[in-house]
């Protein structure tokens, strides 16, 4: 990568943060205050080119010294798009054979990592537009399809095909009508901000409060359907019961089950 292409991508990585980010107030903010940014310069600009022209031991120190600085380690191997938006940034590992996207955002806390000792593809690859909230863990040479979001502190050991969401642990595809909930982005002030396209698909730490983890909707369900084959079932009861017919003892054994608690557990 020419030098003149480091400092073009670097402009696009602060205009990408004024359309991800409302605290953003000025270019001077965004250059000397985000440590996503000061990693990504030493990524794009030192560690990075160093490790591609074999001095594998200078750009492992680059990337040293800015871990210390920003506490965001991305290893110099790994391959890393255009308009990345590391937000805030403290804890984010990014291994070597780890491949990101353009316009991809990633929260605090966020692991690209590796399951294999063995040399060769190991860490995962994200595809354009993705978002990973904070603390979302992503092991393994797999794929995260173009514009997917994992969840906070998901742990994704599977593909996750483009456009989907990704919650719990292990995490777990949301239906296609649980993405159909999620509301529309609100719009922000700021000097650059996203056309209505960008600000319909994006989600901070990619999900809305109104996307929940599908293991617990389907608990959700089973409980409701429980309760009304309960109902069912006393009507039946008393039916019979009216008919002179034994249908057993009546008492505890009879008290339809209370859901509450287990619904409360699960909000």
């Amino acid at each position: 990568m020419r030098g003149r292409d480091v400092f073009k991508y670097i402009r696009e990585d602060i205009k990408a943060i004024f359309e991800r980010d409302p605290a953003a107030r000025s270019s001077w903010e965004i250059l000397t205050c985000y440590p996503g940014v000061h990693a990504l310069i030493f990524h794009r600009l030192l560690a990075g080119p160093c490790w591609r022209l074999g001095l594998r031991w200078l750009a492992r120190w680059f990337s040293t010294i800015a871990r210390w600085m920003t506490g965001i380690e991305i290893h110099p191997g790994a391959t890393i798009g255009r308009r990345v938006f590391i937000d805030h940034g403290m804890g984010v590992v990014i291994g070597e054979t780890a491949e990101i996207g353009d316009d991809c955002t990633l929260y605090h806390g966020v692991t690209l990592g590796g399951t294999s000792w063995n040399k060769g593809k190991r860490h995962p690859t994200l595809g354009n537009g993705v978002v990973i909230g904070a603390g979302a863990k992503v092991l393994g040479p797999i794929l995260i399809g173009d514009g997917a979001r994992i969840g906070s502190n998901a742990v994704v050991v599977r593909e996750v095909p483009p456009g989907t969401t990704a919650v719990g642990i292990p995490a777990r595809i949301l239906s296609k009508d649980d993405e159909a909930k999620k509301p529309e982005a609100e719009p922000k002030a700021a000097p650059e901000v996203l056309d209505a396209d960008k600000k319909k698909d994006f989600s901070a730490y990619a999900v809305s409060r109104d996307l929940n983890d599908p293991f617990v909707l389907a608990l959700h369900q089973l409980f409701d359907h429980v309760a009304k084959t309960e109902e069912r079932l006393a009507v039946i009861t008393e039916l019979l019961r009216g008919q002179g017919l034994d249908c057993g003892a009546t008492g505890k054994a009879d008290e339809p089950l209370d859901t509450a608690p287990l619904d409360k557990i699960l909000e």
